[in-house]
């Protein structure tokens, strides 16, 4: 399971609105790609279909599609949203990360 923080759940749900997506219907897609400076970085993008190899999550209003092969590197991953002085975005807690770069866009297990 993938859990979404508050904060990230009021900004993907503004932002979903604002690209004229339906947080009630569409989804949000998480996944992970080979890249970045620690081996593998993660993708995040709105859509409206899921595939067949999708595993669906629902948490705090938000409706996640995970490819089945990326769901192995993201469960149990806390989305969050950062506002702070590092900059704006979204974070991901992965407790199956065993080491992340700097910019905590890409991680090695």
């Amino acid at each position: 399971m993938i859990k979404v923080s508050d904060t990230a759940s009021k900004k993907i749900i503004d932002m979903m609105k604002d690209d004229g997506f339906d947080a009630t219907q569409d989804f949000v897609r998480v996944g992970v790609k080979s890249g970045g400076c620690s081996g593998l970085s993660y993708e995040l993008k709105f859509d409206k279909q899921l595939g067949e190899n999708d595993k669906v999550f629902e948490d705090n209003n938000v409706r996640i599609a995970v490819e089945k092969k990326s769901f192995l590197y993201l469960a149990g991953t806390i989305l969050e949203y950062s506002g702070g002085l590092n900059g704006k975005g979204f974070v991901f807690n992965n407790p199956n990360a065993q080491r992340t770069c700097g910019c905590g866009e890409s991680f090695s297990l």
